[in-house]
């Protein structure tokens, strides 16, 4: 009865450990695992006789070793070859084809952590190694032995060698940097190095402490247990009692591969531990044989690796850029680079105060990411690459279009040429009156823009409705047809018919974005209201402050701007409010993010509809978001809304309360 209870226990408590560790689906409580482990500690304190080898209590670690014995690899531990974009996986599908017909894949997990090589002789763990250079690795066995989700004994009595993966579950990583941050030691960077550090202790009390944990998915001799393939190692192995990622997918095309890494591109990081790709396999071990290796790789298997939240780049040259507003605006450019999926070429470096405080000089290494997945943005400069090449950051006096002097107004970050009539200033204020979120005049790109600029047709903002003056000399132009032509004054004619917002946006008053835009045209209705509004006025409008009311008083105070309000009221454009006025409680003074794909609206859509219904839409989950409106395949917004037990609204529902 003891001895059954003893093997009861430790099946329990072997079991949690992987649920919590490796799965982060605990099915025990902390209290009820204490309660087990105890009782186990208890029963083979008592019956020491029934202790067995690959009791849980054994590995609390206690082994200290002088050095890390080499170990020689009998099948070397091969790497995989990398890719980076879906057109490179459509690329190694094509290869395969080219020697087998009708390839079936198996798509794994790429687990962000270090390979790892175990050994058993009697069905008895007696090494584990680490992966070295592929031919040489090293002994780690004493440390192996305390990670919970290693079996140390198996049912195959034949000697066996499996391998996978060593990694740290985000919850033991935070958990371990908690508890550095709090001793005063150097925190680690990420749960890779945290795991690679652990394996590497010499005393393993340390490493049974950090709450490893392994996936394995690897057999380097199947023929020896009569296996075909990979997806049977991967059962094989499950049975022996190894922990294989649930997470397996068999493709029987590279259309299904492809869906398999779209998927897991959204939803990695709501896994418990850290992925950095998709592992690709050819299943069938008769076709691994025909399609064989490299030097290096197998020809069979690749890995395709997510685009790096954080890459490392070289700041060549630092340009001067000229907004609309006469803003400088400093330009990295930058050796070329791969981040979240693009090329990146150039990063904006805003002001002269953000280069001295990030210390940015030409020649830098810089760490790049795309904030919010979407605009580069310089993280730090990696200052330990410095060679004694790199020059010092000068911000320039003049401007680099006109040659006007710049000036840096007092509590202000930024330079500004004041010269109105700079080339660069007009053409960037007209590309933003013709752009999509202003009064979207389709066809006006910053070429197009800029080439008619310099032809003289389009030097103003009233230029645009004067055009159709020039039609016949436009349709001459190189590039130019009388369909494209009429497609443009088409296109500026339709334009006339905006809603005043629209209007107010592209008119390119300081600080008045599209969502300020928005309220100035909810609270005035028309622009002669607003053209008459009193600061004291604006200020009391909710969202419009000091600043934005300043700009706005002094804008419609300018002389100059006046006369341009009236020649386009005379060219025939609607200077009214159009939006749907009605307030509604389901809406009105309510809060709203959206996130995952809409499928019956656009995102700009389901924002106008909610705006003008009094509500408010913003970017980010915060406690006082009153609704988060979930889409397809939504992200982290939506678990942030779980966790702050804000209200969830599908697209259907909000489609219902409008």
């Amino acid at each position: 009865m003891i001895e059954k209870r003893i093997d009861e226990l430790i099946k329990i408590i072997n079991k949690a450990s992987i649920e919590y560790y490796t799965n982060d689906n605990p099915t025990l409580t902390d209290q009820e695992y204490d309660d087990y482990y105890h009782e186990l500690e208890t029963l083979e304190e008592k019956y020491p006789e029934f202790i067995r080898e690959d009791s849980p209590t054994k590995r609390v670690g206690g082994k200290i070793i002088d050095e890390f014995k080499k170990v020689t690899h009998e099948v070397p531990m091969m790497s995989l070859g990398d890719i980076f974009s879906i057109d490179e996986v459509i690329e190694f599908d094509n290869k395969i084809k080219k020697v087998i017909k009708n390839p079936t894949y198996i798509c794994e997990l790429k687990i962000d952590g270090l390979s790892v090589s175990l050994l058993y002789e009697n069905g008895k763990l007696v090494r584990g190694a680490t992966r070295g250079d592929g031919v040489i690795g090293e002994d780690i066995t004493h440390n192996v032995e305390t990670i919970k989700s290693v079996p140390l004994k198996i049912k195959e009595t034949k000697t066996i060698e499996v391998r996978g993966e060593i990694y740290m579950p985000k919850k033991s990583f935070n958990l371990l940097n908690e508890s550095r941050k709090n001793n005063n030691e150097q925190v680690f960077a990420n749960p890779r190095n945290a795991a690679a550090g652990s394996v590497r202790q010499l005393d393993s009390k340390i490493a049974a402490k950090r709450n490893l944990s392994t996936f394995i998915y690897h057999l380097p001799k199947p023929e020896e247990f009569n296996i075909k393939s990979h997806h049977e190692t991967l059962k094989f192995m499950d049975e022996l009692g190894f922990t294989v990622n649930p997470n397996i997918k068999k493709a029987n095309n590279i259309n299904e591969v492809v869906d398999y890494i779209n998927e897991w591109t959204e939803k990695r990081d709501k896994l418990p531990y850290e992925i950095d790709g998709i592992v690709i396999k050819v299943d069938d071990f008769n076709d691994q044989k025909k399609l064989g290796y490299t030097s290096r790789t197998p020809k069979w298997a690749i890995a395709y690796k997510f685009p790096a939240a954080e890459v490392l780049t070289k700041i060549r040259n630092i340009e001067f850029c000229v907004g609309r507003t006469g803003k400088i605006t400093p330009r990295a450019d930058l050796d070329p680079v791969h981040v979240a999926g693009s090329i990146v070429r150039s990063v904006t470096l805003h002001n002269e105060d953000y280069i001295k405080e990030k210390d940015i000089m030409v020649n830098d290494t810089i760490v790049l990411h795309k904030a919010g997945d979407i605009i580069p943005e310089v993280v730090r400069v990696e200052k330990n690459r410095r060679t004694g090449n790199e020059i010092a950051f000068k911000m320039i006096s003049t401007c680099p279009i006109c040659g006007s002097q710049l000036e840096r107004k007092e509590n202000e970050s930024n330079y500004f040429c004041l010269n109105k009539e700079c080339d660069a200033r007009n053409i960037e204020g007209l590309i933003h009156f013709s752009s999509r979120d202003t009064m979207n005049i389709e066809g006006f790109g910053e070429n197009i823009v800029e080439d008619f600029y310099n032809m003289g047709y389009l030097k103003e903002i009233p230029d645009y409705y004067k055009l159709y003056n020039q039609k016949q000399e436009l349709k001459e132009l190189e590039g130019f047809g009388e369909k494209s032509i009429n497609n443009l004054l088409d296109n500026i004619e339709k334009s006339k018919e905006n809603s005043l917002e629209k209007l107010l946006f592209a008119l390119g008053i300081r600080h008045i974005g599209k969502k300020t835009a928005k309220i100035l045209a909810l609270n005035y209705k028309n622009i002669d209201n607003l053209m008459n509004a009193e600061y004291e006025d604006l200020i009391k409008i909710p969202d419009i402050g000091d600043i934005i009311a300043e700009s706005v008083y002094s804008f419609f105070k300018e002389e100059k701007n006046v006369n341009l309000i009236n020649k386009l009221k005379e060219l025939g454009l609607n200077m009214n409010y159009l939006g749907n006025e009605t307030i509604d409680e389901n809406f009105n003074n309510k809060t709203f993010v959206l996130t995952g794909t809409l499928e019956k609206l656009t995102r700009d859509e389901a924002t106008i509809e909610i705006e003008n219904r009094g509500g408010k839409v913003t970017s980010s989950v915060t406690k006082k978001t009153d609704y988060v409106v979930v889409g397809d395949k939504p992200g982290s917004k939506y678990d942030k809304a779980l966790k702050l037990n804000i209200e969830i609204w599908t697209e259907e529902q909000l489609l219902e309360k409008l």
